[in-house]
């Protein structure tokens, strides 16, 4: 309402001022006897004035000085009042953004963890001080630069395939390779992203002393659990038929303490390795029938077990690991799947150009809430199905390592009441083509 009494006033002035300019002028005109010159004089008159009026405000208006605007109770001034109200308005509104921003920039400055943003090519456009110690960057100098330039061998891996879609967590710094890192990437818009990276060296540490005691344990229950069990496989059930069942019980317990022992020992193997001889070629074909006959000969026929071979490659790697975590898979998949229920096992092409060995059964299924903690150590989903199965809880983590040293995945898709799929994906850099099969693997 002050608003537009402001304009209906600005425009009573002005219109009033250019009526009484018309009056005069046509009595001044009339008076001499030339009206049209009168009436030309005057419209020329106003026309300068309003022109002088227009340059004020644009001086006004590119003037950096914050001076009241020029005034003259019209129209004009009316309009430059409004405009300086708007950028009254927008310096007011720009600073509070700066000193959000300002507050935010310090806030992310003070993270322990390293931040970058990044553009949508991978440049860096600002870093805090975490990350100029955890990457070896320095300002402003590195401003501009990709991000490539600062990441370890692992990162930039992870950095070209999908980043997005889960982090990587171990991998050592460029700076000094005893310091272990996180990297995680969150897109917060269509051009920009945020790269964090976390210390991870005292949980290294921590998990480190975890993987020493769980390996000195393991060790160390070997030699007693062998004795035991030799001691056990002397005592013959016909000499004494009425401690046969507990005989019996006592050898079961026995090898499964056993194959519990061994599997921690072979984890921690694992996970105490960076890098293995993974240069091997491993013939699918050729461990695809080896699996086949395993899965038959621990089915006993229970099963329908078949095999698809629609990928035209090998894999590069280490076939003693990688047997050990595809025979994990076909063995779960033959000990939680009912009897008449379907296994297929298959090396397939994936859309990307890489390969996919998996695991389908027709079993239980797994409920969602199981399939993130489905590959910890000793974590079980139905635990009285996991004993009356021999399984030891360690098969999937004993796979998830095999494929991070092969740079490859685990994914899992299970429907309750349907069955599970479990899929080791690896990317195209560790296939090789073909080899025909020697006679003796044939």
């Amino acid at each position: 309402m002050q608003l537009q009494f402001l304009q209906s006033h600005a425009w009573q002035v002005s219109l009033g001022r250019f009526v009484v300019l018309l009056t005069v002028a046509l009595a001044l005109g009339w008076w001499l006897g030339a009206v049209e010159y009168a009436v030309i004089v005057a419209l020329l008159g106003y026309s300068l004035r309003s022109l002088v009026s227009l340059y004020r405000l644009q001086t006004w208006l590119r003037s950096r000085q914050r001076t009241p605007p020029p005034e003259d109770r019209g129209v004009w001034s009316d309009i430059s009042t409004y405009m300086h109200m708007k950028l009254h308005a927008e310096r007011s509104r720009k600073r509070r953004l700066v000193n959000l921003l300002r507050a935010f920039r310090e806030g992310a400055a003070a993270l322990p963890d390293g931040v970058v943003v990044l553009d949508r090519g991978r440049s860096v456009i600002w870093f805090n001080e975490a990350a100029e110690r955890l990457l070896g960057m320095a300002a402003p100098r590195d401003r501009g630069a990709h991000i490539d330039d600062f990441l370890p061998l692992p990162a930039k891996t992870w950095f070209n395939e999908d980043p997005t879609r889960e982090p990587l967590r171990d991998a050592a710094s460029n700076v000094n390779e005893s310091v272990r890192l996180s990297f995680r990437l969150i897109p917060y818009s269509y051009d920009h992203s945020l790269l964090v990276v976390r210390d991870m060296t005292p949980l290294a540490r921590l998990e480190q002393v975890r993987r020493d005691f769980v390996a000195n344990v393991s060790h160390e229950l070997r030699t007693p659990l062998t004795v035991l069990h030799g001691y056990l496989e002397m005592l013959e059930p016909e000499v004494m038929p009425q401690l046969a069942p507990v005989l019996a019980d006592l050898r079961g317990q026995s090898r499964r303490m056993t194959q519990i022992v061994e599997d921690l020992l072979t984890l921690s193997r694992l996970e105490a390795q960076q890098h293995i001889n993974d240069n091997e070629r491993v013939s699918m074909r050729a461990l695809l029938s080896t699996l086949k006959r395993e899965a038959d000969g621990l089915s006993q026929g229970r099963h329908h077990i078949d095999v698809v071979l629609a990928c035209e490659s090998d894999l590069r790697g280490s076939t003693d690991y990688l047997h050990s975590a595809f025979s994990n898979l076909v063995s779960n998949a033959v000990r939680y799947t009912p009897e008449g229920g379907r296994i297929e096992i298959s090396w397939q092409s994936t859309a990307n150009a890489g390969a996919r060995f998996a695991v389908a059964d027709t079993g239980y299924g797994i409920p969602a809430e199981h399939l993130p903690r489905i590959t910890e150590r000793f974590y079980r989903v139905s635990t009285s199905r996991s004993r009356e199965s021999g399984g030891t809880g360690l098969g999937l983590s004993i796979v998830k390592h095999v494929l991070q040293l092969h740079q490859a995945r685990l994914e899992i898709e299970s429907e309750l009441g349907v069955g599970s799929t479990f899929s080791c994906v690896f990317a195209r850099e560790r296939l090789l083509a073909f080899e025909p099969l020697s006679e003796e693997a044939q």
